[in-house]
């Protein structure tokens, strides 16, 4: 009876990759005693051909204990899915359902998924990383960091079929970053987790800020039919473009300088400006309305408004498309030379948009779950592929459609912000309905980002999802005064993001995988020389990324 309780088949290596010797088409055979059986269906008669096909199915497991392949059950003894049960010696069984009987999605469903978790916050930065990098660089190094990211994320997709002898069907990233490394595998892949994670709440809580004082601002101006057409410097015309801190940029002889306002009275529009500060008093205003999400126990009621996302993603593409069309493309090439109102085509700069785009291409951690729900596991590599092609294009069309139509020599291109929506006025109708339509997304994603921040934290510290009150409103506390800190004090989401992509980036995305990969091919004896270095270039790769953040 005890060998009874111990898997039917040990695992064995074929080929390249190691599998389970029983799931050689994704298939399992299951034995458990008659105690063991607590479904309260009516019990079926084992048919004497299941029977039998039990019977063969423990005969060969008891020729598994060598890793031979040869003594594997051949796979005409293997139950298919619609014949796996769960066979009782008293002459029962019971129809399994297990999560090869769950719902799966098919291949488009599965690489929009992959898209929509990706499109976040960072669209909004793209434009500024390719001013940064300079147009052309800009787009070879958009394409470059799409292919390495690609590549890394392939490789913590396959990195779980690597560990012989152990079943890893429901492991994911960190487990298998525990499996090679231990302690220090587990605790640090955690933890730079968490960066990106609290990185990305504080840059909604930036980003919130932001929405929320421009949003107020269009309504009180709309209300009090105040006129805000010359505060800024800025273009003239219908479609007007801003640049909201004129002194840190070059600028045009034809931006308009008024700071007088063409109607409406100063004093009471000093007294609005004092109470919507959008550094001063909005983040506080904030915690009124997020910091009591974020202590509810599931985080399920705010899960129903992620098709918001999409929604949001594609007004952004809609927007960026309408307004290139009615500004039209301002560009020149100068590849070397700096001119009055002109970027070069490439800059010293670069690390920042290779930061920022380390976490918009981010998906690492979440890739072995998102592809446990793919219907055809053998087009998992093409499917992601395809959407990594697909948020590639997306970046590449926003970033260059903004770089190309802000309407130079007006405005220099060094005037794009971090946020390019900050480079149109808070009276664009169009731009108020993108800054809403955000702003109500983000407040309902907030909370389930921190969520899963409590859910990774207390359950590896404390080993419960919901140790207690006062523990949960600690590490709220803590997440929601960062947010609050760096909305007042550093309220640039392009450096939020860059660091905080480069740091989780660090060992995610470079370093763990391809750690992981060179360690499987030596212990099967197969690294060779063009892999290690190919793979220890990744290494380099990633920590060269980090430390630029610091010095640019």
């Amino acid at each position: 009876m005890e060998d009874d309780s111990k898997p039917l088949l040990g695992s064995v290596r074929a080929g390249e990759s190691y599998t389970d010797s029983l799931e050689p088409r994704g298939r399992r055979a299951f034995h458990v005693e008659h105690r063991n059986i607590v479904d309260d269906a009516p019990q079926e008669r084992v048919s004497s051909e299941a029977s039998i096909m039990s019977s063969r199915i423990h005969y060969y497991s008891r020729l598994t204990g060598s890793s031979d392949r040869a003594l594997a059950p051949p796979d005409h003894v293997i139950p298919p899915a619609e014949d796996i049960y769960v066979y009782s010696p008293l002459g029962t069984a019971f129809k399994v359902q297990g999560k090869d009987g769950a719902s799966k999605n098919p291949s488009i469903i599965t690489i929009f998924a992959i898209w929509n978790t990706m499109m976040g916050t960072s669209i909004l930065s793209i434009p500024f990383g390719i001013k940064q990098a300079g147009f052309t660089l800009g787009i070879i190094i958009l394409v470059a960091m799409g292919i390495l990211t690609l590549y890394c994320c392939y490789r913590v997709l396959k990195s779980t079929k690597s560990i012989p002898y152990v079943d890893t069907s429901d492991w994911e990233f960190p487990d298998v970053c525990r499996y090679y490394f231990g302690a220090f595998g587990k605790w640090s892949s955690l933890i730079f987790s968490m960066v990106s994670l609290v990185g990305a709440m504080v840059v909604y809580w930036v980003l919130m800020s932001n929405f929320l004082f421009n949003t107020g601002k269009f309504i009180y101006n709309s209300v009090h039919h105040i006129n805000m057409s010359d505060s800024d410097f800025g273009t003239n015309g219908s479609e007007r473009v801003i640049c909201p801190f004129p002194d840190t940029h070059h600028h045009g002889s034809n931006v308009s300088v008024s700071l007088l306002y063409v109607s409406g009275g100063n004093s009471s529009t000093a007294v609005f400006d004092r109470w919507w500060s959008k550094t001063n008093t909005i983040p506080l205003y904030l915690i009124v309305l997020l910091f009591p999400l974020l202590n509810f126990r599931s985080a399920s009621f705010f899960a129903r408004f992620t098709f918001l996302g999409t929604i949001s993603v594609i007004y952004l593409i809609g927007l960026v498309t309408m307004k290139a069309f009615r500004l039209g493309f301002h560009l020149e090439f100068h590849w070397f030379e700096h001119t009055k109102a002109f970027v070069p085509e490439f800059r010293l700069l670069f690390p920042q948009l290779t930061g920022i785009l380390t976490l918009a291409f981010f998906i690492h951690n979440c890739i072995i779950t998102l592809m446990k729900s793919n219907k055809h596991q053998e087009n998992n590599v093409r499917d992601l592929s395809l959407a990594y092609l697909l948020v590639g294009l997306t970046y590449l069309y926003v970033g260059v459609l903004i770089f190309a139509s802000f309407p130079s020599p007006e405005l220099s291109k060094d005037c794009i912000e971090p946020n390019f929506l900050d480079n149109f006025p808070s009276s664009d109708v169009w731009v108020f309905v993108a800054r809403t339509f955000l702003l109500f997304q983000m407040t309902t994603v907030y909370p389930l980002l921190g969520y899963l921040v409590r859910v990774q934290v207390m359950s590896q510290v404390f080993g419960s999802h919901y140790p207690g009150f006062f523990h949960v409103l600690v590490l709220n506390i803590i997440i929601v005064g960062s947010g609050v800190l760096m909305a007042k004090f550093y309220p640039n989401i392009g450096s939020i993001i860059r660091f905080s992509g480069a740091t989780c980036g660090l060992t995610l995305v470079f370093v763990f995988p391809a750690l992981i990969h060179m360690i499987s091919l030596k212990r099967r004896g197969e690294l060779r020389w063009p892999s290690a270095v190919f793979h220890s270039f990744l290494i380099v790769l990633g920590v060269a990324n980090l430390l630029a953040q610091i010095f640019v």
